[in-house]
């Protein structure tokens, strides 16, 4: 055969790699509003950059039948190439081409691309569309998992993990994606589940619909396994790139600053008058952010999950921030269960990968009830002292109104760490709200008084001015500053540019045991 013969041949079997399952599969494919595991990288990569590893990769099953299965690129599609510029490694599952089952050489193709990401330091970023483990190659498949989630163990940290759920996610292939930083799906169109809408049907008699079961709504505002619901594949991998200009490439590198649009000294009158007079009204903490950060943008994950509690990507004077925020909108902004899951992985995620952390304060203490307790609010807001205390990374802390008793602490407090400790004249930093304060302390004075309502009034009024203000914990040096409002964004500027050059260094130990 001469060199043109072989070119000819190479040409002739790459196109029928990119015809994936075949004209017939594709097209039942796309006429769902999918796009197919080729389109999605196209679209996801910079044009002409993708590079593909292991297209001719094949399966060696043998078992029922399959020995005459052809299934194309073995059902995944994996390769490098530049994301905005930047080295991304990636792998998109075929569902035409057998339902993207995952077998023996379908999962070495993705623990290949995982290795090579974690080699060079670079994303690692996943489009999940799969009818699950190939049943026909038995423990092979199950191994095959298993490699994969060694894998996403290892790499935890030390290269930024993102998932795209793209169709429906069952068994042991939901734990990879959870296993990853960010997980990405797509409303009525993706799912993910440990057992479908059948076998629970079968074994608990309960009726579920798939979307009610595992879609992109009830992972993202029940359960938090997802922190994003999209409109689309494209919108999915719109979301993905603005997420990744946030992030390093690997746990070594600085975040990517961008060239500011907005002014450092900007100030902002309306922050002078966002704070109610009445203690017990709310008001919109996104709006606070929305003020401080650089032209007013953030990138929130989890926006559905644990709303008490705020989580988001944004910049300072173009570096690339974490913000940690009580929203008073929702249950006051209580720190409950749920609102310390979210914040500790987030927290951990941006010290894992030398992202600086904004914590601002609202927070009138931890939701009480017995399902509260009975759930393990103590070991999981002690996750929050967990990892404020551990992060190493610079840690600015803005108390804006109420930060009572143990969640003054768990915001990041100056005892766990925080590297300067601010507060607007209307911060209320105490054990707890004055009336509680007041009934405790003076609990027989007031009883026993000719009038007892007066008599709590005026110590409810002398509690007040005793502790609700920042002023008493500005004396003990717990605060490092009282701010105006309006001129926020300009402090903690100048503070996140001092801190550049912080360096802390812990003592050497294995792990810790953050109280799961």
């Amino acid at each position: 055969m001469s060199t043109q013969d072989k070119i000819e041949e190479l040409k002739a079997k790459e196109e029928q790699m990119l015809q994936m399952g075949g004209a017939k599969a594709v097209a039942k494919h796309k006429a769902k509003g999918k796009l197919t595991a080729r389109e999605r990288l196209d679209l996801f990569f910079d044009p002409g950059t993708f590079q593909e590893t292991d297209m001719f990769v094949k399966h060696r099953c043998v078992n029922f039948g399959m020995e005459e299965v052809d299934i194309p690129s073995e059902g995944v599609v994996t390769g490098y190439g530049l994301v905005n510029g930047r080295s991304v490694c990636a792998y998109s599952q075929d569902f035409t081409a057998r339902a993207g089952s995952l077998g023996e050489m379908h999962s070495k193709k993705i623990c290949k691309i995982m290795d090579l990401a974690l080699k060079s330091g670079v994303p690692m970023v996943g489009f999940n569309d799969s009818g699950g483990a190939r049943i026909q190659e038995g423990v092979d498949a199950l191994s095959g998992y298993g490699q994969i989630f060694f894998r996403n163990s290892n790499a935890s940290g030390v290269i930024p993990q993102i998932s795209a759920i793209m169709g429906t996610t069952a068994g042991g292939a939901v734990y990879s994606p959870a296993m990853t930083d960010f997980v990405f799906m797509v409303k009525k169109e993706s799912y993910m589940f440990i057992t479908g809408p059948g076998v629970i049907k079968s074994v608990t008699g309960e009726e579920v619909s798939f979307e009610d079961l595992g879609g992109a709504e009830a992972h993202t505002r029940k359960s938090g396994v997802a922190h994003f619901a999209c409109e689309s594949d494209a919108d999915a991998i719109d979301r993905i790139k603005e997420l990744l200009t946030y992030l390093p490439q690997n746990n070594l590198e600085d975040p990517p600053r961008a060239e500011p649009e907005d002014s450092p000294t900007r100030e902002d009158p309306a922050l002078d008058e966002i704070i109610p007079d009445n203690p017990n009204r709310a008001y919109d903490m996104k709006k606070v952010i929305a003020s401080i950060v650089d032209n007013g943008r953030f990138f929130e994950p989890h926006a559905e999950y644990a709303r008490n509690m705020i989580v988001a990507l944004a910049r300072l004077n173009g570096q690339p921030i974490g913000i940690i925020a009580n929203q008073p909108m929702v249950y006051a902004g209580c720190l409950d269960i749920d609102a310390s899951d979210k914040a500790t992985r987030f927290i951990r995620f941006c010290d894992a990968f030398n992202i600086p952390l904004l914590t601002i304060a609202d927070v009138p203490g931890y939701l009480p009830g017995t399902q509260q307790e009975w759930g393990g609010i103590i070991r999981h807001g002690a996750k929050l002292l967990w990892c404020y205390s551990e992060a190493t990374v610079p840690k600015l802390l803005l108390v804006t109104r109420k930060s009572y008793g143990g969640s003054y602490l768990a915001m990041c407090s100056k005892d766990l760490g925080a590297d300067e400790a601010l507060s607007w004249p209307t911060g209320e930093i105490a054990v707890m709200g004055a009336g509680g304060a007041a009934e405790i302390i003076h609990r027989k004075e007031i009883k026993e008084a000719d009038d007892p309502e007066a008599r709590r009034k005026e110590k409810i009024a002398e509690y007040e001015e005793l502790f609700s203000n920042p002023y008493r914990a500005a004396n003990r040096g717990y605060i490092d500053g009282v701010i105006r409002p309006s001129r926020t964004r300009p402090r903690l500027i100048a503070a996140l540019e001092f801190l550049r050059t912080k360096r802390e260094i812990r003592a050497p130990k294995k792990h810790g045991n953050i109280p799961m």
